[in-house]
């Protein structure tokens, strides 16, 4: 299929132009279907579904991922969300008084809220060093991140793919500091399943969440949580509930993927998201991606007249962008871009200061994108207030 036929496949409104992939992704229409029949399929004998067949059928789809993702389908379970699967090690890993959680300024704001929580009740330290943009190297992300380390150092915390800035992190040389050390790794890969490669056993962390339903494109609802099998006894279930009582089941499954009466439609249709993307070479689509985020970014740099917050390079950038507002009213201009021109795009803070975070995926087209150039060329003067 033609990359402009792309379109048809998302169930997307045909009235909007979606920018905002990244937030919580859109699943395929054909992806969607079998979600639908995984549903009715449920419906037609919950007894049966859940009673009899739910060990193997989370297998299958285990396994599917576990493949696609590099390690083995021992080694991650479901759950309905990255922030549900992080909260998970957060609230299990055995940290004490004076204890420090390193992380950095540019991290999801509820993974935020979540360690400072976790640190409220247990007496530890959220440590955050500021990485300043714009950012020129790998190297001065690595040694701002780690000149952050103490001797009271238990726990990195760091995003593969930031959500604010939309940056790709160089995690794989801090992972192998950071177990030199004895320091475990939490990755937030919410961002990363489906639009970079991923090969966790070789990456190394300790433990990695991603979401499948965003730029893997799965049902709503899908992500997972993997851990190293040397880490797996430390966590504890967020919900304890009946085990997962098939025989292949190891304890760190059984102990974590049945929480009880629930839809696990959107984890059973991850493999179809997967066969999507073979169906329609979707190595190509991302190319096509990759070269109308960089015309993207060259000309909002241009209307913005403000620096890239990083390299044009796809070290960086793969099919989300973030560009530097600004001082004025992001919230207006948020608003304005939707209701003047059926543009969904986010503007997102950090600190003090606000970011245009656009979003390429298979189904936008050059025309979308030059839509957006003549809103921002009308409306960002009027926003500005400096």
């Amino acid at each position: 299929m033609h990359l402009a036929n792309l379109r048809d496949l998302f169930l997307i409104d045909p009235n909007i132009i979606f920018f905002n992939h990244g937030s919580f992704g859109a699943c395929p229409r054909p992806v969607f279907e079998v979600y639908q029949d995984w549903q009715r399929e449920l419906e037609r004998q919950p007894v049966e579904f859940l009673g009899r067949r739910f060990g193997a059928l989370m297998e299958e789809a285990r396994g599917v991922l576990a493949a696609f993702l590099g390690t083995g389908q021992e080694n991650l379970f479901y759950t309905t969300n990255a922030t549900t699967a992080l909260n998970i090690v957060a609230r299990s890993l055995p940290l004490g008084p004076g204890d420090e959680i390193l992380s950095n300024n540019h991290e999801y704001g509820a993974l935020d809220q979540t360690w400072e929580f976790v640190c409220s009740k247990r007496g530890c330290r959220y440590v955050r060093p500021t990485i300043s943009l714009p950012i020129r190297s790998a190297e001065e992300v690595i040694e701002t991140i780690w000149q952050g380390v103490s001797e009271r150092t238990r726990v990195l915390f760091i995003s593969h793919i930031t959500s604010p800035t939309g940056l790709i992190f160089p995690i794989a040389p801090l992972i192998r500091r950071a177990r030199e050390r004895g320091i475990l790794t939490v990755i937030d890969g919410a961002h990363a399943p489906g639009q970079v490669p991923l090969d966790l056993e070789a990456l190394g962390a300790d433990f990695y969440a991603g979401n499948c339903h965003k730029w893997l494109m799965s049902p709503k609802g899908a992500a997972f949580l993997y851990a190293r099998p040397e880490v797996q006894p430390l966590l504890e279930p967020l919900v304890v509930s009946w085990r997962n009582m098939s025989l292949s089941a190891s304890p760190f499954i059984a102990a974590n993927e049945f929480q009880g009466t629930r839809d696990i439609a959107a984890y059973l249709s991850v493999p179809a998201a997967i066969q999507f993307r073979k169906d329609y070479n979707w190595d190509n689509v991302q190319e096509y991606c990759y070269e109308l985020l960089v015309y993207a970014r060259r000309e909002i740099l241009k209307i913005l007249g403000l620096p890239a917050i990083c390299p044009e390079d796809p070290e960086w950038i793969c099919q989300m962008a973030a560009h530097l507002l600004p001082p004025g009213d992001g919230a207006a201009l948020k608003t304005r871009l939707y209701e003047e021109y059926g543009i969904e795009i986010p503007v997102q803070e950090m600190g003090a200061q606000q970011f245009l975070r656009i979003s390429i995926q298979g189904y936008n087209t050059r025309a979308e994108v030059d839509t957006l150039l003549r809103a921002l060329g009308r409306l960002i003067p009027e926003y500005t207030t400096c």
